[in-house]
């Protein structure tokens, strides 16, 4: 094998090995001798900035896009610790000589922190016996520290540069492995602690100073190179925060979110601290309004604080880490700057406190919980908010208003829906804003959301995705102060049409709705439930005759199972269906359906399915221009093969002598039972009849030769009006009856009076007097039911069917006054009453 391929796939290798006993820094120097190999022995290849002076036994990640903080890294050999070279020979073959801590100091090229031991008396420490710990700054790091703080060193060598010096010592030796992250270990000048971090990516860093040469035994300890000059931690962050006036806003802030009893506490913290300067910058008044939320104002605080120490040394790339709020942020780098969400705003970066790092910055960070949900619209819905604008909507969007947003991708507004008029624009916008607050997390299958616009829209959980009706969320939901904003991918469109009435509407379905119909199966597209249809096309049965197709309906068993095996139970929708892997749904016939989602199109059993996702109130429908049959299910008659085989030709049907199709049991259809309830009307109620101007007019033909009589009787009732005529034309006698109920008695008062003319052509006139009867007891009287009607003038054929009621019993001779016998039940007494008529004049 050639040895290039070798080498990159050992590196491969110990890139994902975790299993090593051993620490993140060895692994890394183990990595770059791998990589140096070809240089010779004990060879490390390291990276180094461009530019700069900076160098890192960097990771695989880094390795392969050769940069380091978004700047190109260049590699560079060196021996790798405790190693050296020979004069004339490759590599690194000798090992380095052991000396003790003072003369190391030298080998390492620490050759300030050896000349500042022998100035303030601490040479003879390291020289003599005992075993430590040297944590050197480099030469670079003394050159880099302040000018006056380093002329205080010198100016006092026996006091304050011994002290220093000792602060950098442990009286024990310590190893990188022995490193592990978040320890602290005692320093030798007053127990003083030094903070060690020790970070996946190989960084070791103390009081977040990283080591850059580590490991380098001596005869009585071992020498770690570091790339600054530390000095000793006495506060707390949150002493840090009361002591420093630049920092009284967020110090105010965090007193009001109660967060500085936890920052003054032991712990792991890294604060992001804006400085009062950033606070100015955020928008007039946004403070205020804060202020009064402590949920808010304690969210704001949390947002600035991570639960780990990340020192800026130890940044080589972004990452994303999650903030003791709950959301998460991007801390980068860009060449020597840090980067927080992409953007450089660090002003002072690694100032250690006893319980983790402070970084200041010049912008206060806002997370979604602290801002409006219309503040939470990115670019790439900037369509949806800015026509929600333009059509007046954000005066439902105020900051006291609890609601959600599910905004459309740009990309979703194409011409032709820009096109539509500004009210069915406006409708569209509001049927993507909720009433409530509704978060990810609480949505579940089948939930219904309501719409600003009043509509109810449905919502589908699947294995990958969460939809609203046919739309599915993209990633991108956040939680606002009054609200949450669900990026949609497309236009949500609320269901109006039961699955029957879109495919009738369609009109590509008529044969496949008649066969619904022959096989008793009409009902399953009507009725309340979930389910999915493929529902063939006219085209898919234009192969077959009218002899064909009345073979087909003719055997019911074979019909239900062709058709059942197009639907299935619940509503599956392309953007549901996880990309190219395909999906079994039982079909209500009981085989299953091979449907997969490829291209965002979706297949069916291989079968093309042009159009998908037509959303109705009980389903969606997919449509297919073939009809769908399972690859295992025979069949048994001969002419029904034929048939099949001129309708499905992406299969090949097996034929089984003599095989009779399943009886499939219709449970899943839900039959609709009416029942009659009969209520008896409570005794106390008064009617009275003749008074406008609720009317109820019933005209009754009598069959008496050569007149007819027109009965007109006025009840009233609501202000609705119905209106029953029967009978027509020539003369007519007109009969008002009136009658009027008392608590205690019923009174009916019947007034008759009429005029006309008989055949002479004479006037004829008939009054009656007004006779009083008091009825201690319900009168049953034998009348066409009307108490399902609520309006004639809307129902012809009821009008027609109940005239001829009418005029049935007066041709009879029963008329109005006959009464029928009541139910026994209810059987009352009831009185005859007796009219007195003047003669006819």
């Amino acid at each position: 094998m050639d040895q290039l391929p070798l080498v990159t796939l050992v590196v491969v290798a110990l890139c994902f090995l975790g299993s090593v006993d051993s620490s993140a820094y060895d692994k890394i120097v183990t990595h770059s001798r791998i990589r140096a190999r070809k240089e010779g022995p004990n060879m490390c290849a390291l990276q180094q900035v461009e530019g700069t002076k900076k160098k890192y036994f960097s990771t695989c990640r880094n390795w392969y896009k050769q940069s380091i903080c978004g700047k190109k890294a260049e590699i560079v050999y060196e021996c790798c610790p405790g190693y050296m070279k020979l004069n004339g020979m490759k590599g690194c073959p000798a090992v380095a000589p052991i000396d003790n801590v003072y003369n190391t100091l030298g080998l390492v090229k620490a050759t300030t922190t050896q000349q500042y031991a022998d100035m303030s008396k601490l040479k003879k420490e390291i020289e003599g016996t005992g075993t430590f710990t040297m944590f050197a700054p480099s030469n670079d790091a003394w050159e880099e520290l302040n000018p006056t703080a380093r002329a205080a060193l010198e100016n006092n060598v026996n006091i304050e540069l011994f002290n220093a010096l000792h602060y950098h010592m442990v009286n024990h030796r310590l190893m990188t492995k022995n490193m592990k992250n978040g320890i602290t270990v005692t320093s030798m000048y007053n127990d003083q602690g030094l903070y060690i971090n020790h970070y996946p990516n190989g960084i070791v860093t103390v009081n977040c100073a990283r080591i850059i040469h580590g490991n380098q035994i001596a005869t009585n300890g071992v020498v770690h190179v570091i790339d600054r000059v530390i000095s000793s931690i006495t506060g707390t962050i949150n002493n840090f925060l009361e002591n420093n006036d630049q920092l009284s806003s967020f110090s105010n802030a965090a007193f009001i979110a109660g967060i500085t009893k936890k920052l003054d506490q032991p712990g792991q913290f890294t604060l992001f601290a804006p400085t009062n300067a950033a606070f100015d910058k955020l928008t007039p008044g946004f403070m205020e309004s804060i202020f009064e939320n402590e949920a808010v104002i304690k969210a704001l605080v949390n947002y600035h604080l991570l639960n780990s120490i990340q020192c800026a040394e130890a940044i080589m790339a972004g990452s994303v880490y999650e903030t003791e709020e709950g959301s998460t942020i991007q801390i980068g780098c860009d060449g020597d700057s840090l980067t927080v969400n992409g953007i450089k705003m660090v002003l002072k970066k690694d100032i250690v406190a006893s319980n983790g790092v402070i970084h200041l910055i010049d912008q206060v960070l806002v997370p979604d919980s602290a801002k409006e949900v219309r503040e939470l619209i990115g670019n790439s819905q900037s369509t949806f908010s800015d026509l929600v604008s333009e059509m007046g909507l954000t005066n439902s969007l105020g900051l006291d208003t609890q609601y959600t947003l599910l905004a459309p991708q740009n990309a979703a507004f194409t011409d032709e829906v820009m096109a539509e008029d500004e009210e069915y624009l406006k409708l569209i916008l509001e049927n993507h804003m909720l009433k409530l607050k509704v978060l990810l997390s609480t949505l579940y299958n089948g939930q219904l959301l309501e719409t600003l616009s009043g509509k109810l829209l449905r919502v589908f959980i699947y294995r990958t995705a969460v939809c609203i009706e046919s739309a599915c969320m993209v990633q991108g939901s956040k939680e606002g102060i009054n609200g949450a904003l669900h990026v949609m991918s497309s236009l949500i469109k609320p269901a109006d049409k039961t699955m029957f009435e879109l495919l009738d509407a369609d009109g590509r379905f008529k044969i496949f709705l008649s066969l619904m119909e022959t096989a008793g199966l009409e009902d399953l597209l009507r009725q309340n439930g979930s389910y999915t249809i493929f529902a063939p096309t006219d085209e898919a049965f234009k192969a077959l005759s009218a002899e064909d197709l009345d073979l087909l309906k003719s055997d019911l068993n074979a019909l239900r199972n062709i058709l059942l095996y197009h639907f299935s139970e619940g509503i599956f929708i392309n953007g549901g269906l996880q990309p190219k892997v395909t999906s079994l749904l039982k079909s209500l016939q009981g085989k299953a359906l091979h449907v997969k989602s490829e291209n965002n199109s979706i297949h069916v059993n291989s079968v093309e399915v042009p159009n998908s996702d037509l959303m109705a109130t009980n389903g969606v429908v997919h449509v297919v221009k073939n009809v769908l049959y399972p690859t295992d299910l025979p069949v048994g008659r001969q002419e029904l093969l034929v048939v099949l085989q001129k309708l499905i030709k992406y299969i090949e049907i097996k034929f089984v002598s003599g095989f009779t199709y399943a009886e499939i049991p219709l449970t899943f259809i839900k039959r609709i039972i009416t029942t009659t309830r009969y209520i008896e009307v409570p005794e106390r109620k008064t009617v009275i009849i003749e008074e406008q101007p609720s009317v109820q007019t019933v005209t009754r033909v009598i069959e008496r030769n050569p007149t007819i009589k027109q009965v007109t009787r006025v009840i009233k009732t609501d202000p609705s009006v119905s209106k029953v005529v029967v009978g027509r034309d020539q003369s007519t006698k007109k009969v008002t009856r009136i009658i009027s109920r008392q608590p205690t008695a019923s009174k009916v008062t019947r007034i008759i009076g009429a005029g006309g003319e008989d055949r002479t052509g004479r006037t004829r006139t008939e009054t009656s007097r007004t006779t009083i009867t008091t009825v201690n007891e319900p009168q049953i009287i034998a009348v066409p039911d009307f108490s399902k009607i609520t309006s004639f003038g809307e129902n012809p054929a009821l009008l027609k069917e109940e005239s001829g009621k009418i005029t049935k019993i007066i041709q009879e001779g029963g008329g109005f006054a006959a009464a029928r016998k009541a139910p026994a039940e209810i059987r009352r007494r009831v009185r005859v009453v007796k009219r007195h008529h003047k003669p006819m004049e």
